[in-house]
């Protein structure tokens, strides 16, 4: 079994040698483990130090594309490399590598396919509460949306199989985190969570450059999401909203119109006949959102067969197969 660790990069030449230097050189279950780069338009010697420190790999873009465009970068490269299970870690070496092996154990195992390291939120001491907070916060609201137990959405400490990774898609430019959860819930993916160490701050967060950023980006993400997976739920709340506003104001003008005061609230039937065609409107869209979405389903099925046609998974796995065989052979005539 091949683990590759993809470290995605913007100017971290000054944290990136320790952070890989970190990492596990063996882990129990797996055959090889092997580094992998994504060098997200680096200005600085990120690219010389990741050659200095052994990585295997190097995914080079001229100008900086965003976490969530390097992050899908590096799963392509890493299940052309062969990966059969893939960490996404920080080069700020922000998460305890030795826990990488907890967090593969899962898929190694055979339990998950999609797992996710939970720091221990509260007890870091470089979060502010109102970081702290809105970390609690945005989880919450992802597990609703996704409906999974994820406690911490926002880690980038994840473990990936090759089969979670073929499904995978990210349409956001802002980050990966909230939305592959959404995604992974919505398919059913076999998805965990393991609790996993963190180290001191080393440089301030890129992703959270402050707080109201923060909220419009991740609810913009969550929102979007949310329409893309569950677009008739979505619009059906939506529209209820409009017609139980309509619905009210209806009443209102009967109960008036019986105590002979109707003339008075023509205002309110004009606005129960808007609210209650935008909640019709809502819930048509939602209906027509859903026959989208069930299209889209069609999509992805092709789209993770073409995957395992251009990775040669098909081949990998065979050999792979072959390979455990003649092992099992070698132990029996041992």
């Amino acid at each position: 079994m091949k683990l590759v660790i993809q470290i995605p990069c913007y100017n971290e030449e000054e944290n990136l040698g320790a952070a890989i230097d970190a990492l596990p050189g063996s882990i129990p279950g797996i055959d090889v483990i092997e580094y992998l780069i994504i060098n997200d338009g680096s200005n600085d010697n990120t690219v010389k130090v990741a050659k200095e420190h052994g990585v295997h790999y190097i995914v080079n873009f001229r100008r900086n594309r965003g976490l969530a465009f390097g992050f899908m970068a590096g799963l392509d490269a890493a299940l052309r490399a062969g990966a059969d299970i893939i960490v996404n870690t920080d080069a700020d070496n922000q998460y305890c590598a030795e826990d990488i092996e907890k967090i593969v154990a899962p898929i190694v195992e055979g339990k998950s396919d999609y797992v996710i390291g939970e720091r221990p939120i509260d007890d870091t001491e470089h979060f502010s509460k109102m970081k702290k907070r809105l970390q609690h916060i945005g989880s919450w609201t992802v597990r609703t949306a996704s409906g999974t137990d994820i406690p911490d959405a926002p880690s980038g400490f994840r473990a990936i199989s090759r089969e979670a990774a073929l499904h995978m898609n990210v349409i956001n430019n802002y980050t990966y985190t909230l939305e592959t959860i959404i995604q992974a819930g919505h398919n059913r993916t076999a998805i965990a969570s393991v609790k996993v160490r963190t180290n001191p701050e080393t440089r301030p967060s890129r992703l959270f450059k402050s707080i109201p950023a923060y909220i419009k980006r991740s609810s913009a993400t969550i929102i979007r999401a949310f329409m893309m997976y569950k677009p008739l739920k979505f619009f059906f709340v939506f529209g209820s909203l409009f017609l139980l506003g309509a619905l009210a104001l209806g009443i209102r003008y009967i109960v008036y119109m019986c105590l002979g005061e109707g003339t008075g609230h023509v205002q309110s039937l004009i606005l129960t006949a808007i609210l209650a065609l935008m909640g019709f409107m809502a819930i048509l869209i939602g209906l027509l959102g859903d026959v989208i979405a069930a299209n889209r389903k069609i999509i992805e099925d092709i789209q993770y067969h073409v995957r395992r046609i251009d990775y040669r998974i098909d081949r990998i796995e065979d050999e792979n197969a072959a390979n455990s065989n003649e092992k099992a052979e070698d132990k029996a005539n041992e």
